[in-house]
Formats: structure tokens, C-alpha cells, sequence
């Protein structure tokens, strides 16, 4: 199961009472009077805007369009071997093994801010909790009984959101359907019956007709819990897709409390109805609640169970062996959040390191060179071509973790810099 490590909120916590009593100041030291936005207030309340808008929005949109391709595609899948199964082709499984890892990276590329709906509505924890329950994968798909409920359009996927345990559900589940020891699964293998051994030590016969239900059921529901990260940020998310989580899944979408969208509730701050009292609680919720969460996670639970070996199947996406990368996007994430946007979506005027450029500047250099370095050292575990699950405690690794520890620690004396000053 996923452990989630979420230690940083208790010193955002502190840290955004510290910026709330910095802010009952008259002025920042530049003149502005009570009523007025200082210098750096208005440059926070730009970076704020200019990151909802060109982080969450387009990273939260593509994660919901590409999840909802992925089902699609299942279900056109499914639909041809339960017909047929010599009629789907490699290519055809090809393609949808490539768009799943499309939408894994999107996923992967919003864990830098977790805080808000992901974490809220349980959403992280529901579409990808790892490792995958091998025994319990085994007790449904050989029961005819559930799969029969599992193929049943909207009643399949509430049965599979609802029944099923989130050790099953989600990106991991759909993996272990579509990938095996790094590669794509084949058609052949689909069209026989399932080799794992948590399969054939128990006797147990399945076929790629059950597995294609399974994944496809599941698919669904993690379209669902995307299109509810999308509509609870962006009140204009499509309206299909508002009405999807808000009428027939009836989920929850709103802040508790005051029903803002969690994008309007953070690009509202200072003004009542918003739980930001501050323009500094907004960039110290960003940078520990989310930047630094992140990478305390990917360095203390990703890599390190495994690393340390207090858990050595603690592997994170173990089937298409992408750990590293996931591990990598991770820290994109944390870059996007950092310098104002997505890849095409960015202006650095309007971020955050540019305030530590324009305020601190070596605490600016501090924080950019750690980012670097912790990309760096991903990029040569990737380059390793050893998969991590394949050597855990390789020499790449450790160095990475201590790069991407060292990047946790600059987060946090920003953000401890922002809130006292």
C-alpha cells in the first residue's frame, strides 16, 4: 500500500501562521499601507495566477482527456476480444499501452501539488496505492460472478470504485494488464492464459478476456477520479465532465466550506471566503505542502524503502520498470510549480523563482543548482539502463536520493525565507 508520507504539512502549517502574523504588518518594508498590496504581495498574487492557470489548469486537463482516451480505448478493446480474440492487433495494444503511459506522466506531473482535492477526497491514495494486490487480482478475475458485474458499462465501474480495494485500482492495476518486465504485453499472451505466479502457484486460470474487463472497469473509475481532480480546481472544466463527477458519480468537488473551486479558492486569497489569509500562506502551501511533499516522498518512501531495504517491494510502477521516470516527473512537477508552468505554458517574470531572484538571491541559487542536480541525477539512473526494480540499491540510486533530499532541504529554507520576510 501506498505510504504516504505527508510530515511536510505540519511545518506548512507553522509556517503559514508565521506568514500570517508577517503579514498583519502595516507595510513590507516598501511603503504600502494597510488596504494596499505591497511590492511583493502583488508579485505573489501574479505568481499565483500565472501558476493556477498555467500548472493545475493545463496539467489536471490533460491528465483528464488522456484518462478518458485511455478508457476508450480499452473499452474498444475488450469489446474486439470478447468478439473475437484474434481480431485486436499489437498495434492496436501498442497504442494503448503508449497512451497509458501518457496519462501516467501527466499524473506523475501534478504530484507537486497534492494538497487541495488530491489529497482531500482521497484521490491520490484511490488511483495509486502500490504494490498491486496480486492476491486479491487473483480472487476477482477468476470469479466469474465479479467479472460479470465488472462488465457492465457505468455499473462496472461503480462496482470496481466501490467494492474493490484501492490495492486494485488505478494506474497500477491497469500496468500489471498492460506491461511485463518492462514491455508491452503481447496479443499472444492475452490470447493465452495468464503466466504469473501468483496465478499458476494457485491453479487458477485467466485469460486476457477476464484481464481486458478488469482493466477496462478500473479505467473507468480512474477517469472518474481525474475528471474530479480537473472539475474540483477549474470550475470550467468541460460541462460533461462536471456533470459526470457532480450527477451520476455524485462525488465531491468543492472546498468544504465556502463551495470555491479549489483553483478560485487560492487565486481568491486575502478575500473572504478563501481559507489563504495571505498571499505568503499561497507560496509556502506550494512550495512544502506541495514542492517539498513531494520530494520528501520520492527520496524517503519511492527510493528509499527500497534503497535502505526496510521494504524491498516497495517498487513504484514494477511492470513497465518506469520508476525512474516517475520519479523524475515527480520532480518536474516541482520545476512547473517553480518557474510559472507547464513546458509552453511559461512565464518565469511571473513565478516563484524569480521573487527568490528579485528578494534572495542566493537562496535562488541555492534552490535552482538543487533542482538541477536532482534531474541530473535521475536522468542518470535512466540513462543506467538498469530498471530500479531491478537494483534498488545501486550506487545511481543513492546518489539521486541524496540529490533530490538535498532538494527537499531548499525548498523548505525558501519557504521559511518567504514567510518571515
Amino acid at each position: 500500500m501506498k505510504k504516504l508520507f505527508y510530515y511536510a504539512s505540519a511545518v506548512a502549517m507553522a509556517l503559514t501562521m508565521a506568514a500570517g502574523l508577517t503579514a498583519c504588518s502595516d507595510d513590507d518594508g516598501d511603503g504600502a499601507s494597510a488596504g494596499q498590496l505591497s511590492e511583493q504581495e502583488q508579485m505573489m498574487s501574479e505568481i499565483t495566477t500565472q501558476y493556477v492557470n498555467n500548472v493545475i489548469y493545463p496539467t489536471y486537463g490533460d491528465l483528464a482527456t488522456e484518462t478518458s482516451e485511455l478508457y476508450d480505448m480499452l473499452v474498444d478493446a475488450k469489446e474486439k476480444f470478447k468478439a473475437n480474440p484474434a481480431s485486436l492487433t499489437q498495434a492496436e495494444l501498442d497504442a494503448i499501452c503508449a497512451k497509458f503511459l501518457q496519462a501516467r506522466q501527466s499524473w506523475e506531473e501534478t504530484e507537486a501539488f497534492l494538497f487541495g482535492a488530491a489529497t482531500v477526497f482521497g484521490i491520490d491514495p484511490h488511483i495509486d496505492t502500490w504494490p498491486l494486490d496480486l492476491d486479491g487480482l487473483v480472487t476477482e478475475l477468476s470469479n466469474a460472478e465479479k467479472i460479470a458485474l465488472l462488465d457492465n458499462g457505468d455499473d462496472g465501474i461503480a462496482y470496481a470504485a466501490n467494492k474493490m480495494g484501492q490495492e486494485l485500482l488505478g494506474f497500477h492495476g491497469i500496468e500489471f494488464i498492460l506491461f511485463r518486465n518492462g514491455a508491452n504485453r503481447t496479443v499472444e499472451a492475452l490470447q493465452a492464459n495468464e503466466t504469473d505466479p501468483a496465478f499458476t502457484s494457485k491453479g487458477v486460470q485467466v485469460s486476457g478476456r477476464e484481464e481486458l474487463i478488469y482493466a477496462t472497469a478500473v479505467a473507468g473509475d480512474l477517469r472518474d477520479r481525474c475528471w474530479q481532480l480537473e472539475v474540483s480546481w477549474n470550475e470550467d472544466a468541460p460541462a460533461d465532465r462536471i456533470a459526470r463527477v457532480a450527477d451520476e458519480c455524485e462525488l465531491p468537488y468543492t472546498v468544504s466550506g465556502n463551495d470555491y473551486s479549489y483553483g478560485k479558492n487560492m487565486l481568491e486569497a486575502t478575500k473572504v471566503g478563501s481559507t489563504y489569509a495571505t498571499w505568503r500562506s499561497v507560496m509556502v502551501e506550494i512550495l512544502v505542502a506541495g514542492c517539498s511533499n513531494i520530494a520528501a516522498e520520492v527520496a524517503g518512501q519511492k527510493i528509499g524503502q527500497a534503497l535502505t531495504g526496510a521494504d524491498p517491494n516497495y517498487i513504484e510502477s514494477p511492470y513497465s520498470k518506469k520508476s525512474f521516470t516517475d520519479f523524475k516527473d515527480n520532480i518536474i512537477s516541482i520545476e512547473n510549480s517553480l518557474y510559472g508552468g507547464i513546458e509552453g505554458s511559461r512565464d518565469e517574470s511571473k513565478s516563484i523563482m524569480a521573487y527568490l531572484r528579485q528578494y534572495n538571491a542566493t537562496q535562488a541559487a541555492s534552490l535552482e543548482a538543487a533542482l538541477n542536480n536532482a534531474l541530473t541525477a535521475l536522468d542518470a539512473c535512466i540513462n543506467s539502463g538498469v530498471a530500479f526494480v531491478d537494483d534498488p540499491q545501486a550506487a545511481h540510486v543513492n546518489a539521486a536520493q541524496k540529490a533530490i533530499e538535498a532538494l527537499d532541504n531548499e525548498l523548505n529554507s525558501a519557504a521559511e525565507w518567504i514567510a518571515a520576510n
